[in-house]
């Protein structure tokens, strides 16, 4: 059985227990560890080289407007070095709404990311080797320019029936190299298929409001289901906004169902090119912890 990652994120007064669990994510023969940016993704990284031995982890993904490239890039060179090549530096320009929260004034996507992994190339002369750096895309320029200077690249909620068009603009001899290719998914396993969706469908809200998205599931082609999003964000109704949000657009960008529909999703995300499908715990009947023991349950 191919193993996927998993998605971990570390939040006040379970740091410690978070640093447990990722040594039994690697105990028990997943593919990897990536921690989103909520919290210090960068610090849990740095615990998460101190407890494991030879799983890879990384960031998905530090956003390049929170930290200066050359502080970051010590710091990711130390991880490289104690963690012997094991940790993938994933860095992204994360999403308007948290720009505003944090009155950060952002550039052009392309321009900025070039420009930081520029500079901390530069840095590098002074704190060490680099680990690999992985940028988060969606569509095709942040894709092409993760060819061209990145050693791979990470999605967040791609629509599987696209993913092979995604695919296609990285060139076969890259893909067949050690570049990472990755997707973020959320799962909820629940044999209650409706109970795992609506719960999907919470956490895909906040995405759906964001133009970026939908654009891009536009291309992956739900224009119907997109458009009727808009149309319920420009009325203010949430309601209406759910029900656009159809089941084959989910089934697609989400994983959610029994233990074997679960799986099964899992093996059509690597029949598709996805080297590293990142499962993103969440659960209908508890927390995050929780929702990591019903993946630990499924793949065991």
């Amino acid at each position: 059985m191919n193993m996927p990652a998993i998605s971990l994120a570390a939040v006040s007064g379970r740091r410690q227990q978070t640093l447990e669990i990722a040594a039994e994510i690697e105990r028990r023969g997943f593919s990897g560890i990536y921690c989103p940016s909520m919290g210090d993704c960068i610090a849990l990284c740095q615990g998460i080289a101190s407890v494991t031995n030879e799983i890879t982890f990384g960031t998905s993904v530090q956003p390049i407007y929170f930290r200066n490239p050359e502080d970051l890039a010590a710091t990711a060179a130390f991880i490289h070095e104690v963690s012997n090549g094991r940790f993938r530096l994933g860095i992204g320009v994360t999403h308007g709404p948290v720009h505003q929260r944090l009155g950060i004034t952002p550039g052009k996507p392309l321009t900025d990311i070039r420009e930081y992994v520029e500079a901390m190339q530069n840095a590098a002369k002074n704190h060490g080797e680099l680990p690999p750096i992985v940028l988060a895309t969606l569509r095709r320029k942040m894709v092409e320019l993760s060819v061209e200077i990145g050693a791979g690249a990470v999605w967040a909620n791609a629509s599987r029936n696209d993913f092979n068009n995604s695919m296609t603009d990285i060139p076969a001899d890259v893909q067949s190299s050690d570049f990472f290719v990755g997707n973020m998914i959320p799962t909820v396993i629940d044999p209650d298929r409706e109970a795992g969706a609506a719960r999907n469908r919470k956490t895909l809200q906040g995405y759906v409001s964001l133009p970026n998205y939908r654009n891009y599931w536009k291309q992956a082609g739900y224009v119907e289901e997109m458009e009727g999003v808009e149309a319920a964000i420009a009325a203010g109704d949430k309601d209406r906004m759910f029900t656009c949000m159809t089941d084959n657009w989910l089934s697609n960008a989400t994983l959610y169902g029994s233990v074997d529909q679960v799986r099964e999703g899992v093996e059509e995300w690597f029949e598709q090119g996805c080297k590293t499908p990142i499962l993103v715990p969440s659960s209908t009947s508890g927390g995050q912890m929780h929702a990591i023991q019903e993946i630990f349950d499924a793949f065991s």
